[in-house]
């Protein structure tokens, strides 16, 4: 994929994805499970997953939290009243599920990423015909949309788009917003583009599926059997529309340690029992900011930390650190975070107050910190 090599040219190095260890199962039937590395400290461990166990003032309800260290499950809790097999929503860690769709697709070849993604309801010469996969899925599509910057519901466009005016057909409320700024240049949180994105992707790969019903089926059958099926993400409950578009900004109930496997997925660069599912360059694509766009915090389907410290915008959403770690994040403080240097994955679900994102972030780095680095 050349547009991949091009990125990773212009980019700043990238800590290497580390491979899954010789020994260690692939968890796609049930979590290796091992004990926590020697030397952690585990007494600073347990304090700070006693989060789980209160309600605390700024972090609201942690419900469930998922240590992956090595390919190996080593540490997980729960609230009272959830368990490892509730499926929780994701939020916007959706975006990130949709973009290992559109990397399957690109795989097979019926997705060009540096090529124009375009929509049936744009008429010739529209310039949003012309913006390519790639920046969609990167939030530097230009669009006319607000959303964590909005004052409340009534000027928020994801509260019109999924439980207002759009509910009924997410895409089309998405397609109806204008450009205002020049594509590549500026970056803005956007779901209305993966929700786009992912109505374009059924178009993609079951062009013949017309019907709510012929969508949605050919959907789910795609994302069965070549994501959620391969890895054990037996768990995942998408959610659709009533146009039969998945609504892929926002909608994926799983279990935690479900999202803990599609954590591993791109921690080990796309690969799954020695197979890809991601095309190479994919997971780097995902964890690489673009070079032309003024912002500095978000990859292409996941956060990212600014190599430099210093998020742009500066969002409380940002990731604090470590440098190398990049995450799916949900609204209300679903987390899969991935960092290579330490071979981990965290996920953490729950119910936070949007005030709360910074010590999140915090709390997840702190977490972090306790962990050696990976063997080379």
């Amino acid at each position: 994929m050349v547009f991949v090599l091009q990125l990773l040219l212009a980019a700043a190095p990238l800590v290497a994805l580390p491979a899954q260890p010789p020994g260690i199962p692939w968890p796609t039937d049930r979590w290796p499970s091992g004990p926590l590395p020697s030397g952690l400290d585990r007494a600073a461990l347990v304090r700070l997953l006693e989060v789980v166990d209160r309600t605390d003032e700024v972090l609201g309800e942690t419900r469930a939290v998922v240590l992956v260290h090595g390919g190996r499950l080593v540490a997980e809790r729960y609230r009272s009243g959830f368990t490892s097999q509730m499926p929780l929503i994701s939020w916007s860690m959706a975006k990130s599920i949709t973009h290992a769709l559109v990397g399957i697709a690109v795989r097979q070849g019926k997705v060009n990423p540096a090529q124009p993604m375009g929509n049936p309801r744009w008429p010739p010469g529209d310039p949003r015909a012309a913006i390519p996969w790639k920046q969609w899925l990167q939030m530097v599509d230009g669009q006319a949309y607000r959303e964590i910057q909005a004052r409340n519901p009534a000027d928020n466009d994801a509260a019109k788009m999924l439980f207002g005016e759009g509910r009924q057909d997410v895409a089309a409320y998405a397609a109806s917003l204008p450009l205002i700024h020049r594509p590549g240049e500026h970056w803005n949180y956007n779901s209305a583009a993966t929700n786009l994105v992912s109505e374009a992707l059924v178009r993609a790969i079951a062009p013949q599926a017309k019907s709510p019903e012929e969508r949605r089926a050919a959907m789910i059958g795609f994302m069965l059997s070549e994501l959620f099926g391969r890895i054990g993400m037996i768990s995942a409950q998408p959610q659709f529309d009533a146009s039969g578009t998945f609504i892929g900004g926002e909608f994926v109930y799983a279990t935690a340690r479900d999202f803990a496997r599609f954590g591993l997925l791109y921690l080990r660069d796309g690969v799954w029992e020695d197979s890809r599912v991601l095309p190479e360059g994919w997971v780097d694509f995902a964890r690489t900011s673009p070079s032309t766009s003024d912002g500095n915090i978000y990859g292409a389907g996941f956060w990212v930390a600014p190599v430099d410290g210093q998020p742009r915008p500066p969002y409380g959403s940002a990731i604090v650190g470590p440098r190398d770690s990049f995450q799916a994040q949900g609204y209300e403080g679903q987390i899969t975070l991935i960092v290579p240097s330490k071979d981990l994955v965290l996920v953490r679900l729950g119910h936070m107050p949007e005030s709360g994102w910074r010590a999140l972030s915090r709390w997840a780095a702190d977490v972090v910190a306790l962990f050696p680095a990976a063997k080379p």
